[in-house]
């Protein structure tokens, strides 16, 4: 995974172990990982990232946080 054109999360402050980051796969694949831990990637689609991204959004996880 070394080759995909790793992005940083616009929402990451920048500090050591806190960047969320994104790649594209000539696949059509979304990857990401936290930028502390480079070898530990979750592989997803974008249309299954975008409906979690919406759900997030719409507070469908905020039960999860306790």
């Amino acid at each position: 995974m070394s080759q995909l054109a790793w992005q940083k999360s616009s929402f990451s402050t920048g500090g050591q172990g806190e960047c969320v980051e994104v790649a594209a796969s000539a696949h059509g694949q979304i990857h990401l990982r936290e930028s502390d831990r480079p070898g530990e990637v979750l592989t997803t689609t974008a249309r299954k990232l975008e409906a979690f991204l919406k759900g997030v959004k719409a507070g469908e996880f905020d039960d999860l946080a306790d």
